[in-house]
């Protein structure tokens, strides 16, 4: 299996060294890691945090392909944080460079950071995901440089509900979009691991699988797997048991990228 979502000490929140999350992969007895540092433009208060020295970047995630080849499968990726207001900006730069992977998300409501517990205050749980699953159409509809929307149910790890699950039924509409969306355009979809580190996953619970049954039931194909790994004890995190869920849905494969062109790994 290969870790489609890794954070090294280039990224503002991280201060994983790749080498070790590259030693700590092969140790998990992961075939590949896939770097996915962060591009934030205009993040709220601090524009620097989530902007990288790509040049910098590029040069170094080059130079440990090659440490590593014989050991593990290392991949160059970048995560573009998406704000309506820097789509243009934000493809620039991942046309820039020659990297693999392009992984788009939402990080941003509106201006404000849901990393923030006063987000929430005197809004509802539905008013919220509502509002965060917009956002994501809205990126995926006029974003065109990036090859996977990243975790689409990012809104659920900071939320402060009694019940925190984003469930398919509640917001059918926004998520039939989404997902058609992203096959229209050869898009993929991330399965994103990190809202059930400290959980189990429960379906119909902490979890929906209904939610990539109907990504599938409409015709999407690509998907990838990612810890979103800040640091190396949450490197690999429940890879194998998503990959069983996808498997007992009918999913075949998962994706990775190379060169920006999907490669397809039969599910085990």
């Amino acid at each position: 299996m290969y870790d489609c979502h890794v954070h090294s000490f280039f990224s503002g929140d991280s201060r994983m060294d790749a080498k070790e999350a590259c030693n700590h992969a092969i140790q998990f007895g992961l075939k590949g890691i896939v770097f996915t540092d962060h591009m934030d433009i205009d993040f709220p208060d601090d524009n620097e945090f989530f902007n990288i020295d790509f040049n910098e970047y590029n040069e170094y995630m080059d130079r440990l392909k090659q440490e590593y080849k014989n050991r593990i499968d290392v991949i160059k990726g970048i995560e573009i944080g998406i704000q309506p207001h820097t789509i243009e900006d934000s493809e620039a730069i991942a046309s820039k460079y020659d990297f693999d992977y392009v992984l788009a998300s939402v990080h941003v409501i509106d201006g404000e950071d849901p990393y923030r517990e006063n987000y929430y205050e005197g809004k509802t749980k539905h008013r919220v995901f509502s509002r965060y699953l917009e956002l994501i159409y809205s990126m995926v509809s006029n974003c065109n440089n990036f090859d996977v929307a990243g975790h689409f149910d990012f809104i659920a790890r900071k939320s402060h509900y009694e019940d925190n699950t984003l469930r398919y039924c509640d917001f059918t509409d926004l998520l039939d979009g989404i997902f058609l969306k992203l096959i229209e355009k050869g898009k993929g979809l991330e399965v994103n691991t990190a809202c059930y580190r400290e959980k189990p996953i429960l379906p119909g619970d902490n979890f929906d699988p209904e939610l990539l049954r109907r990504y599938r039931e409409l015709g999407g194909e690509i998907i990838c797997i990612g810890s979103d790994a800040h640091r190396t004890d949450h490197l690999g995190c429940k890879l194998k048991e998503f990959n069983d869920i996808l498997k007992g849905i009918g999913f075949k494969y998962t994706t990775i990228f190379k060169h920006r062109k999907p490669v397809y790994l039969n599910i085990e």
